[in-house]
């Protein structure tokens, strides 16, 4: 099972759920999926804050067997495997459903905050006083690396 956050073209917020993302496309594509505030077949994903699960904390008195390095390494490499799995999915959500406004990022965050511009997901460069300057102002930005297709392995 896979929880999408969605949104139609009034911005009203939802999740979906769904068996797979391949599920969802085909919905969406049947017009199966729709807004439950308007009703609305026009939908898109949009960002979702990460969930990485961790285990919960054992009590102090439960202590794990001790476990061969190799089985421990095998461990940490199928965590950064799911980890990297994850952030790949979150690039995928940014990059199908931010605009890219290039070198622009600033000045179109500013209007968008000051409603001067349709809201809208929004990625691009900024340099570091830029940043510095949005939030200053109280415009919420989140600094990523560069996202771009290719460089999704």
């Amino acid at each position: 099972m896979i929880i999408f956050d969605l949104a139609c073209p009034h911005d009203h917020r939802f999740e979906g759920w769904f068996q797979s993302r391949e599920d969802f496309d085909g919905q969406l594509a049947r017009g199966l999926t729709a807004c439950p505030q308007c009703g609305s077949r026009a939908i898109r994903r949009v960002p979702s804050a990460v969930h990485l699960a961790r285990p919960a904390p054992l009590p102090p008195t439960a202590l794990p067997p001790a476990q061969p390095e190799e089985s421990l390494a095998g461990d940490k490499r199928a965590g950064a495997r799911a980890a990297y799995r994850q952030l790949t999915e979150l690039a995928e959500v940014l990059l199908a459903n931010c605009e890219d406004v290039g070198t622009h990022f600033a000045e179109e965050a500013r209007r968008i905050h000051y409603l001067e511009a349709r809201r809208r997901s929004i990625r691009g460069q900024a340099s570091a006083e830029e940043y510095e300057s949005l939030c200053e102002e109280g415009i919420e930005v989140l600094r990523l690396p560069r996202l771009k297709r290719g460089d999704l392995h």
